[in-house]
């Protein structure tokens, strides 16, 4: 091997290391990569993969291209996780996570602890909390799926799925919640089920343990637990097409701040609870900065297409004055609800209810601290509820505050 290019030097290291790359030559990395952040402890690197990044970490115990070469950018890999092919951007895998050959997974995903697909999945800009399984022919983008409580109790979304992220009005404010994290960090929750050869319609939200009927699309929430839902293919019709109207906006708006509100819960979580579990492990800063930096995108992301909308109706003419002036302030103010976002929470009795949390969770866990999964899965009842109480006051929180200002938007009231 010809060891003069940057190349062949990072894999000369690798290979010192003991990382298993058993046709060195068919492998390619990046000048900018660290190879520093690249275990040699049982990671294999099957021919044909590519490894770019100055960010991409790869964790003991990762296994790349069994199945077809593939290519990573700037992504964080926790422990045993096993790409099996495709193209990976600017997302985290946390550990044995897990997906099949012609994956397409872009940027701001995050993948728990043995969440995963089968072959041919799409994301982007989606989340999925431990054990969450995707099928084979999956697009699922601008998605947050959680529920299950073990590898063998787990949400699943069949095969041929597709979440619909996109809107005749060329707009992107479409993100589902399929769960919610207040409840759905605690692993105690019934999963979700959504039938193959179905969709979303998004932004839709879903309670847990409800199970979609396949061939179902849906079109409007669910939020209640534990549902049998089958929804019909709507009858043949033809009618004169209205671009941005936009009737449905409060429920877009409030989906959509939502998700929001429960990104910030999230981030807060990882923060207090999962930071500790993560630095224990090697290049566990690394992940949780991955994580956190796209919880920080998901967020931006959310925000400039709300903000696209809502230019567009304020631009449009409805009949109503009112209906306009709605619109007008919604636009208006869409900085505003950036702002309330980023801002610290002013409230005493959710940071009052955040240390009595800390408190006991420290406590239940004591000195023989287990991995984060079987810590969470153990946690007392009483414990586990004061957790969901704590991240739903910030969810509450920041809805709240938000739905002030636009008060003729009419947000978060009894419909």
């Amino acid at each position: 091997m010809d060891f003069q290019s940057k190349t062949h030097e990072k894999i000369y290291q690798l290979l010192k290391k003991g990382v298993d790359i058993p046709s060195p030559h068919t492998l390619y990395i990046g000048d900018e990569v660290n190879s520093d952040q690249i275990s040699g402890k049982g990671v294999k690197i099957y021919p044909g993969c590519r490894i770019h990044g100055s960010k991409t970490v790869i964790s003991s115990g990762c296994n790349l291209g069994f199945e077809a070469p593939v290519t990573i950018e700037d992504c964080q890999l926790g422990c045993a996780v096993e790409l099996k092919g495709g193209f990976f951007s600017k997302s985290v895998f946390l550990d044995k996570a897990n997906m099949g050959m012609g994956a397409h997974v872009r940027e701001g995903c995050i993948l728990e602890e043995e969440a995963g697909g089968a072959h041919c999945v799409g994301l982007k800009h989606t989340i999925l909390f431990p054990f969450v399984t995707l099928g084979s022919l999956i697009n699922f983008c601008d998605c947050f799926m959680a529920g299950g409580t073990s590898r063998s109790n787990h949400s699943e979304v069949g095969s041929s799925y597709i979440h619909f992220n996109f809107t005749p009005d060329a707009d992107k404010t479409t993100p589902s919640m399929l769960g919610d994290v207040p409840r759905g960090v605690m692993l105690n929750q019934p999963p979700i089920f959504l039938g193959g050869q179905g969709g979303i319609i998004g932004p839709v939200r879903l309670g847990y343990g409800n199970v979609v009927a396949a061939g179902s699309i849906l079109r409007r929430d669910y939020p209640k637990n534990n549902q049998l839902i089958s929804e019909n293919t709507p009858a043949s019709i033809v009618k004169e097409y209205v671009s941005a109207s936009y009737h449905g906006i409060v429920r877009i708006v409030e989906n959509n701040i939502l998700y929001l509100a429960n990104l910030t819960a999230l981030e807060a979580w990882y923060a207090l609870i999962r930071k500790p579990f993560l630095e224990s492990q090697q290049f566990g800063l690394l992940l949780y900065a991955g994580v956190m930096e796209q919880l920080s995108a998901a967020k931006k992301e959310r925000l400039k297409r709300l903000k696209i909308m809502a230019q567009k109706a304020a631009s449009a003419s409805p009949k109503q004055k009112k209906l306009k002036s709605t619109r007008e302030a919604l636009y208006k103010n869409t900085e505003d609800i950036k702002d309330i976002l980023y801002e610290k929470i002013k409230d005493d009795v959710t940071e009052s209810i955040r240390k009595e949390f800390s408190r006991d969770f420290i406590q239940s866990v004591g000195k023989g601290r287990k991995t984060y999964i079987e810590t969470i899965q153990k946690l007392p009842p009483d414990v586990s509820a004061k957790g969901v109480k704590w991240l739903q006051n910030i969810v509450d929180y920041y809805c709240q505050r938000i739905s002030t200002v636009i008060p003729s938007l009419k947000l978060f009231r009894i419909h």
